[in-house]
């Protein structure tokens, strides 16, 4: 065998190799940074999307909401320490019959918010 079929064989070897054992998620995540709201109107617009929600779809279980929650996306994202939490989130079509610290994407199968609304809304006055 040649040189470089040896070489080509030995990286496509490795990067299989490497497929069959990917990294794991992150598991020490912090779900509480310590900082309040911005003010006592979101925390009350926050209350008012999630109790709505709930109370609007009281007989399903096929959803979760939350505010003020951290959402994480990837593990860049733990490693960067950048966290989001944004004021109200909805996440359709999923297991609602427990409660989350947090929405963690790699752990809910890959599902992301459908809905994300962060302060912006509470902060816009009258329009």
């Amino acid at each position: 065998m040649s040189p470089e079929i040896t070489t080509a064989a030995t990286n496509l070897t490795q990067g299989i190799v490497d497929w069959v054992d990917p990294p794991m998620p992150p598991t020490d995540l912090v779900f509480d940074d310590g900082v309040p709201l911005e003010s006592n109107r979101h925390r009350i617009g926050m209350n008012a999307l999630i109790r709505s929600l709930q109370y609007a779809w009281a007989d399903r279980n096929d959803y979760f909401t939350g505010g003020n929650m951290f959402i994480y996306y990837s593990s860049a994202q733990v490693k960067n320490r950048d966290f989001r939490g944004p004021d109200f989130f909805v996440v359709l079509d999923i297991d609602g019959s427990y409660p989350r610290q947090g929405w963690v994407v790699w752990d809910e199968n890959g599902r992301y918010p459908d809905v994300n609304e962060s302060s912006s809304c509470f902060n816009s006055g009258r329009k």
